[in-house]
């Protein structure tokens, strides 16, 4: 069992980051290095690097996320970077969407014990979930899955002209690559490649951004769409 006290102090970078949640920032990192790694949500090996790789990494991602925006983090997992970006930024609207159950455990308990009231967590997976959330700006995910794949599955949920953000490490130019087809057909419009961090995480966070059109997921999706929004207000008139 790993103890909370192999956690690190913060860094001074966190203090000027998390600003006046640096106190619930802390204790969201000892739930990490306790409950996270007993119940099996990050390695123990993590533990030593969860502010830098882990908390600030994701924190910054806050640099790119417009204001008071609707937001999805995709394949949540232990929170990251949902939970870090909603520590930063009062103003967004998050909904963690994850398919386990032990992991959503993980995220409810989190997010009532920080009084995160601007943030709901959500079981399941992101392709059965089209219909049951309403359309949201933005859709950040972290280390979930390849970009192409990835797209699948977050690209669908955003509202027209909404933007994925995904955290990526080197490989993301060869990701963005590989993925231009698939982003095509999903109806992005522009993607490019962003370092966020500067002075606060070193190296700095790569996100991959890919923003859509009128059409999120393409022509594929646009069906699925509307039949969703139909058989929801089916559901309100009943």
């Amino acid at each position: 069992m790993t103890e909370a006290a192999e956690l690190p102090p913060a860094p001074e970078q966190a203090r000027a980051v998390f600003g006046d949640r640096f106190a619930d920032a802390v204790r969201y990192a000892e739930l990490l290095a306790e409950a996270g790694v007993q119940r099996g949500l990050i390695g123990p090996r993590e533990v030593p690097r969860l502010w830098e790789r882990h908390l600030l990494n994701c924190a910054v991602l806050s640099e790119v996320v417009p204001e008071s925006v609707t937001v999805c983090d995709v394949g949540s997992g232990a929170g990251l970077p949902g939970i870090p970006l909603a520590l930063v930024r009062t103003d967004l609207k998050i909904t963690l969407l994850e398919p386990l159950l032990r992991r959503t455990n993980f995220l409810s308990e989190v997010v009532e014990l920080l009084g995160l009231d601007h943030v709901t967590v959500m079981r399941g997976r992101a392709e059965e979930v089209m219909g049951k959330i309403q359309p949201v700006h933005v859709v950040t995910a972290r280390a979930v899955a390849p970009l192409d794949r990835l797209a699948t599955w977050g690209i669908p949920l955003l509202r027209p002209y909404g933007e994925m953000l995904a955290l990526k490490g080197d490989t993301a130019e060869e990701e963005l690559k590989s993925a231009s087809a698939a982003l095509s057909k999903l109806g992005a419009v522009e993607t490019s490649i962003l370092h966020v961090g500067e002075g606060v995480v070193d190296p700095m966070s790569t996100v991959v951004r890919v923003e859509v059109g009128e059409s999120p997921g393409g022509v594929r999706f646009a069906a699925k769409r509307a039949k969703a929004a139909r058989t929801g207000r089916t559901r309100r008139r009943r």
